[in-house]
């Protein structure tokens, strides 16, 4: 049943001594790698000999490259794992001659731009005393930029008031996130659409998303004004210094240097060929030294992907291999039904998850879902499956499931099909501060939830019981859990709902107040819980009634740990504290049970950190130990795995047994 995968597997560990060659050849950060073409393939063979240097004979000679040529025993030809990007380049209009006399808007409201604002507005006026200066709370800003075919309000708002106001240059920031960068961005990209020069002003490590965004929606030379370091971790002095004599000569530049080719030509995204044509041709040590250079791997051994391991893939769905599976932002690739199977063979899955792949790469589509994902505080995609697929395949429930090497595989695919199919790079346009965990995968037990009376996920979500499905999230945290030593079902949910407000999202519960997170439970504490809890939708009641954080604590956690920019002196923590019980829901409550209850403060401030269908709650893992993990994350996606007609026969070969054999009944519960 499992010779295919075990082959596929053995190879892919066979490679893992090629890891210190494969390292020493990652392109470092400042080089022209950092801003890579979307699906580029090389424009000659003897570039690409010139990229590896010649050191060892890894290649195949260039009539390997012709499609269906013999390839000799040892080398491998292979294809690109990336689509096309859709998303044409326009035709910029020219920088100005001077600032003099000019119509300039200053905007964007992020990163201490507070102070960095002004002080760049007095040196417009400085410099340039015939010059006019907007500022963003008379024009706005754009937001992020809209993909093809999606109508942004802000956006267009935004050129309205660029055009009847008559602005002549835009300098927008700042950029000091994974989240704000795109959003700063925006006002440059819609200016440069109507012909008006923009620069962005962004912190050093977030240049690069700068120029891949915008590159990205069609401008082909974007500009960037680099501030020296961490906004927020300066003072107003150092900021207004670093902006008069750091920014600020950068601006003028951007804003008055002509556009030249090699500008545009070392921005350009390249277009892609046939998707089926054979882009390198070596030994494996070849191949993985190549899709390194080219940014098409994580820096992990893969499989080479040939032709014949992709068709392999391509017999199990009924989609036709050039089917559109989605445009994927952030790169805008037109992903193809063949390019997901590319991306399945380098990851080392078993060809039979080709239907699982697909889901996930559906999901990825979903723009609630992936908007989180190039953030600095380092959502780390992830999926859970359900229905009798999972149970079919192997995708293990139990303990230690993330570690199983089929679970492994499909996180595995989750990373590559982050980077070549949606075009997320780290340190482009995935900024994880300290980066990013390898991505996961899991199942729920859907046999414990039947048992105690629980509904499975999908089931919650509307699915059939032996309909399966692929739920894509994201998570912020895979740390410590709880265990909790009791029977007693509502002591068990207050320890849960202190673990929720422990575990909120960004610094020390400073961001948003209401977070997503999933819960894992193991079988025996869900079993207790039911006891009081006879549906999960009542446990999370439960919780979402407990869980509160006193009202100071989450001010002073948002005044001294805000995500974004300082707050002012002048407006004190006791004045936060104020606007935290005004805006978040504060009452005054008793304090949560995990609280000591102090003589006359019988009731105190208390704000809500959950909210009722924010918690998707999974019966999984160890089912001898009593555990629960909470994972706060982003919004999730569930896509249901659709298979192919002749689904039984294509198993059966493989020496599956039949799906129906793993389908499960409300009144018999019966485990695998």
């Amino acid at each position: 049943m499992l010779k295919l995968y075990s082959l596929t597997m053995l190879l892919l560990f066979g490679t893992l001594g090629l890891q210190a060659v494969i390292s020493a050849e990652r392109p470092k950060a400042g080089t022209s790698h950092d801003v890579p073409s979307a699906g580029s393939v090389p424009a000659s063979k003897p570039a690409a000999r010139s990229a590896l240097g010649g050191a060892l004979d890894y290649e195949c000679d260039d009539a390997c490259l012709i499609p269906g040529a013999p390839v000799p025993a040892g080398k491998y030809a292979v294809v690109s794992p990336v689509g096309k990007q859709t998303v044409q380049m326009i035709k910029q209009g020219p920088r100005l001659d001077t600032l003099d006399g000019k119509t300039i808007a200053v905007v964007g409201g992020s990163f201490m731009a507070n102070i960095t604002h002004p002080e760049i507005k007095r040196l417009i006026l400085a410099n340039h005393p015939t010059a006019k200066v907007i500022l963003l709370s008379e024009i706005g800003s754009a937001g992020p930029f809209p993909g093809p075919g999606v109508r942004r309000v802000s956006k267009d708002e935004f050129q309205k008031n660029l055009k009847e106001m008559g602005v002549q240059a835009v300098i927008s920031g700042n950029g000091g996130c994974g989240l704000c960068t795109p959003k700063e961005t925006g006002s440059s990209i819609a200016a440069e659409y109507l012909g008006i020069p923009a620069v962005t002003i962004a912190a050093p490590t977030f240049v690069n998303q700068v120029y891949s965004t915008v590159v990205t929606h069609g401008v082909p030379a974007p500009r960037a004004a680099t501030y020296p370091g961490a906004f927020s971790a300066h003072s107003p002095d150092e900021l207004a210094r670093n902006t008069r004599e750091v920014v600020w000569p950068q601006i003028v530049a951007a804003l008055t240097e002509p556009i030249t080719e090699a500008e545009i030509t070392d921005r350009r995204k390249a277009s892609v060929g046939d998707p089926k044509g054979r882009v390198f041709a070596g030994t494996i040590e070849g191949v993985n030294r190549f899709f390194i250079e080219q940014r098409w791997s994580d820096g992990l051994p893969i499989i080479p992907p040939t032709v014949e391991r992709v068709e392999e893939f391509l017999k199990y769905t009924d989609q036709p291999w050039d089917a559109v599976v989605g445009v994927l932002p952030i790169a805008y690739r037109k992903t193809l039904v063949w390019h997901v199977a590319v991306n399945g063979v380098m990851a080392g899955c078993p060809p039979e998850f080709m239907p699982i792949l697909l889901a996930y790469t559906k999901a990825l589509t979903d723009g609630n879902y992936r908007r989180t994902l190039a953030s600095t505080h380092a959502w780390t995609p992830y999926c859970w499956i359900n229905g009798p697929i999972a149970r079919q395949l192997g995708i293990d429930a139990q303990q230690g499931q993330i570690n199983e090497p089929r679970n492994a595989a499909l996180g595995r695919f989750i990373n590559l099909a982050m980077m070549n199919l949606a075009g997320y790079y780290i340190k482009q346009d995935r900024m994880g501060s300290f980066g990013y965990l390898m991505p996961w995968s899991l199942a729920e037990d859907e046999a414990a939830c039947i048992n105690i009376g629980w509904k499975p996920y999908h089931v919650q979500k509307g699915f059939s019981l032996n309909q399966s499905t692929l739920t894509a999230a994201s998570a912020l945290m895979w740390g410590n859990n709880l265990t909790p030593a009791s029977h007693d079902g509502e002591k068990i949910m207050e320890m849960m709902a202190w673990d929720a407000v422990e575990k909120g999202q960004f610094a020390t519960g400073s961001g948003p107040r209401l977070p997503n997170r999933t819960m894992l439970i193991t079988e025996h504490v869900a079993r207790d819980l039911a006891r009081t809890y006879p549906t999960k939708e009542k446990l999370e009641e439960a919780l979402v009634e407990t869980a509160r954080r006193p009202a100071h604590e989450r001010a002073y956690a948002n005044y001294w740990a805000n995500p974004g920019s300082a707050f002012p002196a002048r407006y004190t923590v006791d004045l936060h504290v104020r606007r935290i019980i005004r805006e978040e829901g504060g009452e005054l409550t008793a304090p949560p049970p995990w609280m000591a209850k102090v003589p006359r403060q019988e009731k105190i401030y208390t704000v809500p950190v959950m909210k009722f269908g924010m918690t998707p709650i999974l019966v999984t893992g160890d089912a001898d130990r009593n555990k629960v993990q909470t994972m706060p994350g982003g919004n999730s996606a569930t896509i249901e795995i659709k298979l192919p007609a002749n689904w039984d026969e294509l198993m059966e070969k493989l020496g599956y047994r039949p799906l129906e054999e793993f389908f499960l009944s409300q009144e018999a519960p019966k485990r695998e």
